[in-house]
C-alpha cells in the first residue's frame, strides 16, 4: 500500500501511524506548521481568531490539570523505582485495554501528528510524537516542545508517543482508572494516553513526567523551574523553582537578562538546558506595564490563548475576568520573547531561587539560605496552590509539594534532592527563598507581594549586591533576612511589622512552623545530619 502525503506533510515513511501501531485511521496531518494548524483549528470550529491572529479557545469543563486521574503502569522494569505513594498505579492489563479502546476510538477519524524534541541539549533530549484529535493541541505542542528542522523529520524516530483524545471517555470499571478522565504512562510501551480532557497542559506535563523519570538515571537533574542568564555572560545562570502561580514565568522574563525558559529545565555536567521550546504563561491580571513581553504575546499570530473571556465583536481580551477560570493562560514560542536565548542553554547555575506563594502572609519577601537550608526547603516545597491550576482549587491553598513539583515526580523525592545536593556542592551556587505570596496578613486580609519589590530584591541577589547588606536571623525559620535594601521599603522586609496585629502574626507563624515540622518527618531518615539540624521547629 502506498501512502500519499499532502504537500505540507513531512514525516519519516517508517513512522506513519499505520506503521507504528495505529491502523485504520482516517485523515492524518503530519507535522503541519503553525499557519496550517491555525487554519485547520478555525475551519474545524475549535476556537476563534483573536487580535493579531492569536487563537482563542475554551477547554470546556477541564480548565486545569487532573492530577488524581494520572497513573503510571505498574510494570516490572519500573516497579521498584516509582514513588507509588505519590503516583497512581495502573495494571498492565488495564493499560492494554485502555490503549486498545483508544486506538479503536480514533479509527477513521481526523488526526494531527507532531514529531518534536523534548530538551534543548541534543545529548539528553527525548524524541516525542504527539497524536491529537485537535488541531490547536498540535499548535500548542509545537509551541511548548522543540521543533526539528524539516529535513530532520525525514529520519525522526519517536522515543515516546503521546495519544491525546479529549472525546474519549474512560470507564473506571474497564480501564482501572478513577473517572472518565485518564492520563496513563507506560514506560515499557513508551506510550502516554490522555483521554477525557481538552486541557492542553496535560500534554506538556506528561512530557515533563517522562523526563523526570528518564534523566536522573543519566545523572541529569530535572527541575520544575524557569531560568535566565546575564546578557553578557551565559554562565551567570539563575534558576527559579516554583509551582504554577508562584511567578516562574514572570520573574524569569527579566528584560535585563536572557531568558533560557520559563518552566522546565535540566542541570547536567555541561550546564543548564530548557526542556521546552516555548512558554505557558498565566494571563489573569496580566499587566502591560509589569509584564510587557508576555502581554504582547497575547496578540501575536498563532499564540494559543486559553479560557480567557473576550469581546465577541472586537475579540479584545479581558485580563481581569476569571469567570471561566482563574487559570487563564497563553502559549507561545520562546522566540516571541525578545530577550530569549537562541540556544535555550546556559552554564552552571550561580543562583538558585526557590519561589513560594505563602498564603499565610508569614514569610519574608526574600531570605538567604545555607546549602542545608536549601535542601530542607527543596524537599519541603512549601507554597500555595493558586486558584484554577488544578480542578477544584478556587482560592489559594497552603500545601507542601516536594521538589516544587510533586505532581510530576515519578521517582522518590530523595532522588532529586540528592542530585540538587551534589550540584550545589559542585557549583557553590547561592540559594534564596523568595515569597511572592501575601504580606500584611494572610489571604483575604493581606495583599500580594508587590512585584516591583520582588524584582528589585531578585536583581540585588543576582548581581551580588544583596550579599553586602545587613542581615538578621529570622527567629521562626532560622534563615537570614536582609534588613535594608536600596529601593525597597524596609517595612516589607519584616513581615511581622506589616501586620496590623503582631500577636496574630506570631500565632500564624507558629502554625506554619508546626506544619513545616510535621511535613518534614517523612524525609528525616533520608537526609544528612546537617539538613536535620536546619529543620524548622
Amino acid at each position: 500500500m502506498t501512502t500519499m502525503f499532502k504537500v505540507e506533510d513531512e514525516v519519516n515513511p517508517r513512522m506513519t501511524l499505520e506503521n507504528t501501531g495505529f491502523p485504520g485511521v482516517g485523515k492524518v496531518h503530519y507535522n503541519l506548521l503553525e499557519p496550517a494548524l491555525v487554519e485547520a483549528a478555525v475551519a474545524r470550529g475549535e476556537g476563534q481568531l483573536g487580535q493579531g491572529g492569536a487563537f482563542l479557545v475554551s477547554t470546556g469543563r477541564h480548565t486545569g490539570r487532573s492530577p488524581k486521574d494520572k497513573f503510571v503502569v505498574r510494570e516490572p522494569s519500573v516497579i521498584d523505582s516509582i514513588w507509588w505513594e505519590n503516583n497512581g498505579s495502573m495494571t498492565p492489563e488495564h493499560f492494554c485495554r485502555l490503549a486498545a479502546d483508544m486506538r479503536a476510538h480514533i479509527r477513521g477519524g481526523e488526526l494531527f501528528v507532531e514529531d518534536l524534541y523534548a530538551g534543548a541539549d541534543p545529548a539528553h533530549r527525548v524524541n516525542v510524537r504527539i497524536i491529537t484529535e485537535l488541531a490547536w493541541h498540535g499548535l500548542f505542542c509545537r509551541h511548548l516542545l522543540r521543533r526539528p528542522e524539516r529535513e530532520e523529520l525525514k529520519s525522526f524516530m519517536a522515543d515516546f508517543t503521546i495519544l491525546n483524545c479529549p472525546t474519549f471517555q474512560a470507564d473506571p470499571a474497564v480501564h482501572g482508572c478513577r473517572s472518565e478522565t485518564v492520563i496513563a504512562i507506560s514506560f515499557e510501551q513508551k506510550l502516554v494516553l490522555i483521554g477525557g480532557t481538552a486541557y492542553a497542559g496535560e500534554n506538556k506535563k506528561g512530557v515533563f513526567t517522562l523526563l523526570n523519570y528518564l534523566l536522573p538515571a543519566k545523572g541529569v537533574m530535572p527541575m520544575h523551574c524557569s531560568a535566565n542568564h546575564a546578557r553578557d555572560d551565559e554562565n551567570d545562570v539563575a534558576v527559579f523553582f516554583g509551582l504554577s502561580g508562584t511567578g516562574k514565568t514572570t520573574l524569569s522574563a527579566d528584560p535585563a537578562r536572557i531568558l533560557i525558559g520559563d518552566d522546565e529545565h535540566g542541570w547536567s555536567d555541561e550546564g543548564t538546558f530548557n526542556f521546552e521550546g516555548g512558554c505557558y504563561a498565566k494571563t489573569i491580571n496580566l499587566s502591560p506595564v509589569a509584564e510587557p513581553e508576555i502581554y504582547k504575546t497575547t496578540s501575536m499570530f498563532a499564540t494559543v490563548v486559553e479560557n480567557m473571556v473576550y469581546d465577541p465583536v472586537t475579540r479584545e481580551l479581558d485580563f481581569t475576568d476569571d469567570s471561566l477560570t482563574a487559570n487563564t493562560r497563553c502559549a507561545y514560542p520562546l522566540e516571541a520573547i525578545s530577550n530569549a536565548s537562541a540556544t535555550a542553554q546556559g552554564g552552571t547555575p550561580r543562583n538558585i531561587v526557590m519561589l513560594t506563594c505563602d498564603a499565610y502572609g508569614v514569610l519574608p519577601p526574600i531570605a538567604r539560605l545555607t546549602p542545608a537550608q536549601a535542601m530542607y526547603h527543596f524537599l519541603s516545597g512549601f507554597t500555595s496552590k493558586v486558584a484554577g491550576t488544578e480542578r477544584g482549587v478556587t482560592e489559594p491553598q497552603p500545601t507542601f509539594s516536594t521538589c516544587f513539583g510533586a505532581p510530576f515526580m515519578p521517582r522518590r523525592p530523595e532522588v532529586y534532592g540528592a542530585l540538587l545536593r551534589d550540584r550545589i556542592a559542585e557549583s557553590g551556587a547561592s540559594c534564596w527563598l523568595v515569597n511572592t505570596g501575601w504580606t500584611g496578613g494572610a489571604y483575604g486580609t493581606g495583599k500580594r507581594m508587590p512585584i516591583a519589590a520582588t524584582r528589585a530584591l531578585l536583581t540585588a541577589a543576582l548581581d551580588g549586591s544583596l550579599n553586602s547588606v545587613e542581615f538578621r536571623t529570622d527567629p521562626n525559620f532560622g534563615f537570614e533576612v536582609p534588613v535594608n535594601v536600596p529601593g525597597v521599603d524596609a517595612k516589607l522586609l519584616d513581615p511581622r511589622g506589616t501586620w496590623a496585629n503582631p500577636a496574630e502574626y506570631d500565632t500564624q507563624a507558629a502554625k506554619l512552623v508546626g506544619m513545616f515540622a510535621e511535613n518534614f518527618k517523612q524525609y528525616e531518615e533520608h537526609v544528612s545530619d546537617e539538613v536535620k539540624a536546619s529543620a524548622i521547629g
